[in-house]
């Protein structure tokens, strides 16, 4: 008999399969303090928990049997998940609970401001019957545009079409077959921002997605457009929103998340008439609370029983000779996996994993997981994305996994290779431990180099040809931008060649196409590896 604390509110409903599994005893004791858990635990196999209790290292230290924690909900920051980690204690959470009650307020946000119904409502029940002011707009035949088609983009646009929209879906893993499966038409950001009559945004909030639209994507909408944000704040400009609106580009905005939660009271869209505002209620529904109860409980079944399972968000127990031999290559595993997918375009179809060397004599799968988390982590945001779920995200995105091994050494005792494959280009990156404990990477597609995987670079496709390493130098340096390190790479004098600089702090997309207008510069991409 397993026996499983529940010490935060959670729904009967929700652990009802808990409750009435034959081998689970189940105890709600809500509301324990540290202490009083430290005293319990010890008798406990599971803990679920929401977002009240905080287990400590203390806690899992007294929780002697402890296997697995659950958290009814996507965050898991009150847990200690390094000291869950060397414990040997899996961490579960809940991702997929909140995917139709956010997918259903991102509708309802766009029906009100399609319709207006909140302003309406406000100066209808002020005793005022004004019909002029509130001409609405439908939704059928009608471009919406979605960034960012995981499960919640998909589900909107699902939704969409049966309100007789045309839907254009973006995402960095989106395919050409994966969209006509959706019934979605494969557009660029530029594609939707240009063209639609309504955006949603559904992304991660990342280094790449922070502002991606701003004054520079509001000037070249559609005028009249309609946006809507349920998913995070700071994924669109609120300054550069604002004067959109103002200057008559954007005719409404529905927001549910703020760049500062909560917002301040002077926050220009809690008085703005053409923005409607709700306070985060995206997974905010009766159905949602109990779902990720209803997924968390599952999951935990599953582990007690030791049957397969899914969103663990700390790595599961290696074997400590494999450990010992991986483990130093980790860090460099997600950074050459981060690399690759910073300069591939295009949706990537296939991650191909290459291990030479001694490496081929080991199992590789955790360290696999790594590369295809750097890979993810770079688009879906690092707090989605870890060493457990890489492999099952990258499946449910379609996304094809290939890992070659070679005992030959290539010159190095292991050399790890990650390529790219996208609906463009393949793109590859690889790397080596030099003497054992310092990450390099050693070749950037054909051109061998010597880079350290860590800060801001700028690599640079050119021609081999005199002058050129001066002339980027003089316009970085005329923008401030002090470089740290330089590699070049050439196969043939004065043929194609690459250029990798270490610079001190990140380069403005302006001064980027800059470089690209020099004279042999081919293309100049930022690469951040932090």
């Amino acid at each position: 008999m397993f026996k499983v604390l529940v010490s935060d509110p959670i729904s009967d409903l929700g652990i009802s399969q808990l409750v009435e599994a034959p081998d689970i005893s189940v105890d709600k004791r809500i509301g324990l303090s540290e202490d009083e858990l430290v005293a319990v635990i010890g008798e406990y196999d599971a803990l679920l928990v929401r977002s009240q209790t905080r287990v400590t290292e203390r806690i899992m230290t007294a929780g002697k049997k402890l296997k697995v924690i659950g958290r009814a909900g996507v965050g898991v920051d009150n847990i200690d998940l390094e000291a869950a980690t060397k414990r040997g204690i899996i961490v579960i959470n809940a991702p997929d609970g909140n995917t139709i009650t956010t997918c259903e307020h991102t509708f309802a946000m766009m029906m009100a401001l399609a319709r207006h119904i909140p302003q309406a409502y406000q100066k209808t029940v002020s005793g005022v019957w004004d019909r002029k002011s509130f001409v609405g707009v439908e939704l059928r035949n009608k471009v919406l545009g979605v960034l960012g088609m995981g499960r919640i983009g998909s589900e909107v646009a699902t939704r969409a079409k049966a309100f007789g929209m045309t839907v254009l879906g973006y995402d960095p893993f989106l395919t050409e077959d994966r969209a006509q499966k959706l019934g979605v038409k494969l557009a660029s950001v530029d594609e939707v921002i240009r063209t639609a009559d309504f955006i949603t945004v559904h992304t991660p909030l990342t280094p790449e997605t922070r502002h991606m639209i701003g004054k520079e994507q509001f000037a070249v909408m559609k005028p009249g457009m309609r946006i809507i944000n349920c998913a995070r704040g700071g994924i669109i400009d609120e300054k550069a929103l604002v004067e959109a609106i103002d200057a008559g580009i954007v005719a409404g905005a529905a927001f549910d998340v703020f760049e500062e939660e909560p917002p301040k009271p002077d926050h220009p869209f809690l008085s703005h008439p053409k923005i409607i505002v709700t306070p985060h209620l995206g997974a905010s529904t009766v159905e949602a609370q109990e779902n990720v109860a209803i997924d968390v409980s599952e999951q935990l079944l599953h582990i007690l029983r030791g049957e397969p399972y899914k969103n663990a968000v700390n790595m599961p127990a290696v074997p400590a000779d494999v450990l010992a031999k991986l483990e130093p290559y980790f860090l460099l595993g997600r950074k050459l996996g981060s690399f690759a997918a910073q300069i591939t375009e295009g949706p990537v179809k296939e991650i191909v994993v290459g291990y030479a060397g001694e490496l081929a004599d080991v199992d590789t799968q955790p360290l696999t997981r790594h590369i295809v988390q750097g890979v993810l982590s770079y688009h879906l945001g690092a707090e989605q994305v870890n060493a457990v779920n890489a492999m099952h995200l990258a499946k449910k995105r379609e996304v094809n996994i290939v890992v070659n091994q070679s005992t030959a050494s290539k010159g190095f005792t292991n050399l790890v290779t990650v390529t790219l494959r996208s609906a463009k280009e393949e793109r590859m990156v690889a790397g080596a431990l030099l003497n054992g404990f310092g990450a390099r990477i050693t070749q950037i597609d054909k051109y061998p180099v010597d880079v350290e995987p860590q800060g801001h670079h700028v690599l640079i496709s050119h021609n081999d040809k005199p002058g050129i390493i001066g002339r980027v130098g003089t316009l970085l340096g005329t923008n401030d931008i002090n470089i740290a390190t330089m590699q070049v790479g050439r196969k043939i004098v004065g043929g194609a060649a690459i250029m990798v600089l270490g610079v001190d702090k990140a380069v403005p997309k302006d001064v980027l196409a800059q470089l690209e207008q020099l004279p042999d510069l081919v293309k100049a991409k930022e690469v951040q590896l932090i």
